[in-house]
């Protein structure tokens, strides 16, 4: 099975990135030996800025512009998506809350149907979290920003096309262990991406 991570961190030298890369060593590692691709949304130069070629899209007046193509292309051979982002004023980096608002687009990971219902079109994609952040767990809990966070992106975006949070993890300064310890997190989060699935 493939994983498709996608990290969105300028630094290739960060904690994300590290993590990132633990993870694609946790999914390829023996018995099974899965394949794991890192998307470096950063370095690849994504724009993720919702333009009017993306808002012709979303009125089905136009076909995906070709980077939207490309990124949904590269979803499409995954079985697993893999987000590794920073955790910035509670939620994803600007960068990756783009690449969703652009590649999750009408018609791919979900449509409108005649009746007004949402057909959620990306049943099959299996998704795994994996937000790295600064504040303690006790901040976390104190403000409610762990839960607001899961209602936000596991059910308003997710749950919104079908796709299946299967893990969500908070890599946190506060963790005993900090920052070694993650990397071994990170390693056995990779090692049980396919582990529920068939």
């Amino acid at each position: 099975m493939h994983g498709l991570i996608v990290v969105a961190h300028p630094n290739p030298a960060s904690l994300t990135h590290a993590v990132a890369r633990n993870v694609a060593q946790g999914i390829a590692a023996p018995p099974l030996r899965h394949t794991a691709e890192i998307a470096d949304l950063a370095a690849e130069g994504f724009d993720p800025r919702f333009n009017a070629a993306d808002q012709r899209l979303f009125l089905k007046e136009a076909a995906a512009p070709a980077d939207v193509s490309a990124e949904q292309a590269r979803l499409d051979r995954a079985d697993a998506l893999v987000l590794v982002y920073p955790i910035y004023w509670w939620s994803f980096p600007a960068l990756l809350k783009g690449w969703i608002d652009r590649v999750f687009s009408q018609g791919w990971a979900y449509d409108d149907a005649e009746d007004g219902r949402i057909v959620k079109k990306l049943q099959r994609l299996a998704v795994h979290l994996v937000g790295v952040g600064g504040a303690g767990e006790a901040t976390y809990a104190r403000h409610g920003y762990a839960p607001a966070m899961k209602t936000q992106i596991e059910h308003g975006i997710f749950d919104y096309c079908g796709a299946r949070v299967l893990g969500s993890e908070l890599l946190l300064a506060s963790d005993a262990g900090y920052p070694g310890a993650h990397l071994e997190a990170a390693q056995r989060i990779g090692a049980k991406v396919f582990a529920s699935q068939p």
